[in-house]
C-alpha cells in the first residue's frame, strides 16, 4: 500500500473506530467499512498506530468507562454505557463462584481438605489455597511476609485438613497471571450474602479503572453503607482476582489494603501499563 494511502486508511480507521467505540466493532467488521482483508488492515494499522486496532478499542473503552465512573455512574451502568455487554467482561478473568452453606460456615471448615503453596507473581511471592470446589484463598507476602498471610489463611478455615501442594500452586498461579482469561477460574468463597455482593460488584470495574466505596455501595443498592462496604472489601479472600485493588477513596487516595499500600501500588502501576 502506498505511504499517503496506508496514512489516510489509518487515520480513517481511527476515527471510524472512536466514533463506533460502544458498538465494540472487531477487526472484520473494521475491515468491511475500510475495504481491506483483515490481514492487511492489521498489519497497516499496527505499523501506523503502534497498536493493533483491537488494542486501540480497549484503550478507548477503558477511558470511556473511567469517565463514566467518575461521573457516578455504578460500575454496572458503566460497563453496559461504554458498549460492553455487562460488567463480567469488565474483568480481564473469566470467573464463577459458588459460596459457602451456613452449615458449612458454622463448622468453620470442617472436613474440608484445602491444599495450599506459594509461588511467585508480577507482585512478589504469593499464597493460594484451593479444593475440588475452587480457589478460596489468595494473598500477597511482600508487604506482610508469608506467615502472616499463610495465619490469615488458617485462622479463616480453623477446622479445615491443609495439605501442602507447592507445584500445583505454582502452576495455578502461572495460570491465573498469564492466561488473559481464556481459562475459567471457579472459585469457592466464604463469606455473608452481602460480602458476596460487594464482591461481586469488584468485578465489575474495568481494568485501569476505579472505583470509590460510595461508588460500589450505590452499586449493591445500599449508597449509605461505605463503611461495610469498606469492610467487605477488606475481607476478600482472593485478592487481584477479585480486584479490591481498584477500590480507592472518594477524594483520591489508595486506601487501605490487607496485603500492604506497597503492593495495591504495584498492582494498579501494572494495570495501567
Amino acid at each position: 500500500m502506498h505511504r499517503e494511502q496506508a496514512y489516510k486508511t489509518v487515520a480513517r480507521a481511527l476515527s471510524w473506530v472512536a466514533d463506533h467505540q460502544a458498538d465494540q466493532p472487531d477487526l472484520e467488521r473494521l475491515s468491511v467499512e475500510l475495504g481491506l482483508s483483515p490481514y492487511h488492515l492489521q498489519r497497516t494499522f499496527q505499523d501506523w498506530a503502534g497498536v493493533s486496532p483491537k488494542q486501540f478499542l480497549k484503550s478507548l473503552t477503558k477511558k470511556d468507562a473511567l469517565i463514566r465512573l467518575q461521573r457516578g455512574s455504578t460500575v454496572l451502568d458503566a460497563a453496559l454505557e461504554s458498549g460492553l455487554s455487562g460488567p463480567g467482561r469488565l474483568h480481564d478473568l473469566m470467573i464463577t463462584t459458588e459460596a459457602l452453606s451456613p452449615g458449612e460456615v458454622r463448622r468453620l471448615g470442617e472436613g474440608v481438605e484445602i491444599q495450599y503453596g506459594s509461588g511467585n507473581t508480577p507482585f512478589g511471592q504469593a499464597v493460594l489455597a484451593w479444593t475440588e470446589r475452587g480457589i478460596n484463598f489468595l494473598g500477597f507476602c511482600e508487604d506482610v511476609g508469608p506467615d502472616t498471610v499463610i495465619n490469615t489463611l488458617k485462622n479463616r478455615w480453623k477446622s479445615a485438613n491443609f495439605k501442602i501442594g507447592q507445584k500445583a500452586a505454582a502452576d495455578q498461579l502461572e495460570m491465573i497471571f498469564s492466561d488473559c482469561g481464556k481459562t475459567p477460574i471457579r472459585l469457592w468463597l466464604k463469606g455473608s450474602p452481602f460480602q458476596l455482593k460487594v464482591w461481586e460488584a469488584l468485578l465489575s470495574i474495568p481494568q485501569n479503572a476505579h472505583a470509590s466505596y460510595g461508588q460500589i455501595a450505590a452499586c449493591i443498592g445500599h449508597p449509605h453503607a461505605s463503611r461495610a462496604v469498606g469492610s467487605a472489601i477488606g475481607s476478600n479472600p482472593v485478592a487481584w482476582i477479585i480486584p479490591c485493588h481498584r477500590v480507592i477513596r472518594s477524594l483520591g487516595g489508595l486506601g487501605g489494603y490487607r496485603w500492604g499500600t506497597i503492593t495495591k501500588q504495584a498492582m494498579i502501576g501494572y494495570e495501567a501499563c
